[in-house]
């Protein structure tokens, strides 16, 4: 298994980073809709589509992000689309993780089709407009998924169970804890500062998130991402309830050794349309 993991990381990163680092960002754009267009194929096995069905989901995913790339929409964020996008993020999360696992079979399948389809899309678009806004802004909001979940592991490895006995959510995923949460989200913030520092140092062209939350000002800078890590876990444990309720360890093979697409992009639904939320409002 762990030979799978490091070989597929490896595989991934000479795709990825070639493509992120490319001097136009077409290359990228090409890699991330690929990936979810397996999203969406994976949604649709999550959701009880048949093979063809999920087929299809992966194909029209793919194609209302390629038509959002036609239509010009890359160069154009928004802040009120994605402040939308953003407090919508919000409330169904909560509510999603509020009713567990046994309240999700409860949502109309269409509605749970529709709705994720929409996610795995908007989540596409964040990412397109982040890369096009510049590598240095779209490394900021990837990095702080990363670093919050690395951050959550050590710190519920380390401290899970000696604050508070209750878990995150017991029935969706047992083994998080409140410890883990708080880890990511001091992490996160580490990160923010440091990177905002960092910016300040090099005179960056292109400003990344947090120095661009930090211009308004450094507590806004802290609750932000506070805020993004805490809803980063709010992507995982989301995707955690569906494979739950679906019977799924996984939410496929794609990728030996790491499980499914949306296995490794959970985190990033949530967190990129509110980073792109965070940065269009903050330009105003």
């Amino acid at each position: 298994m762990l030979k799978q993991r490091v070989i597929t990381a490896i595989v991934l990163l000479a795709i990825l980073l070639p493509a992120l680092f490319w001097r136009t960002p077409e290359p990228f754009l090409v890699f991330a809709l690929v990936m979810i267009a397996a999203a969406g194929w994976e949604w649709g096995r999550l959701n009880g589509l048949g093979q063809g069905g999920s087929v299809v989901l992966g194909a029209v995913t793919l194609a209302l992000c390629a038509g959002a790339w036609a239509l010009g929409w890359l160069a154009r964020p928004s802040a009120l689309f994605w402040t939308i996008t953003g407090a919508l993020w919000v409330l169904a999360g909560a509510a999603l993780v509020r009713s567990g696992v046994d309240g999700w079979p409860k949502i109309p399948q269409a509605l749970r089709i529709v709705g994720g389809m929409l996610a795995l899309v908007l989540a596409w678009l964040a990412m397109a407009q982040a890369r096009v806004i510049g590598v240095n802004f779209l490394l900021s909001i990837l990095v702080l998924v990363w670093v919050a979940d690395i951050f959550a592991y050590f710190a519920g490895r380390a401290l899970g169970g000696r604050f508070t006995q209750r878990k995150l959510a017991a029935v969706i995923s047992p083994k998080k804890s409140w410890e883990g949460v708080w880890g990511g989200m001091a992490g996160v913030v580490i990160l923010a500062v440091a990177w905002t520092l960092a910016d300040q140092s090099s005179q960056a062209q292109v400003p990344s998130l947090y120095s661009r939350l930090a211009s308004l000002s450094w507590v806004l800078l802290v609750i932000a991402s506070m805020f993004m890590a805490a809803m980063s876990v709010v992507g995982d444990l989301a995707e955690s309830l569906v494979k739950r309720s679906a019977g799924f360890k996984d939410s496929s093979q794609l990728l030996p050794g790491h499980g499914g697409v949306l296995d490794r992009i959970d985190a990033l639904l949530p967190t990129l349309p509110l980073a792109m939320m965070l940065a269009t409002l903050a330009q105003r």
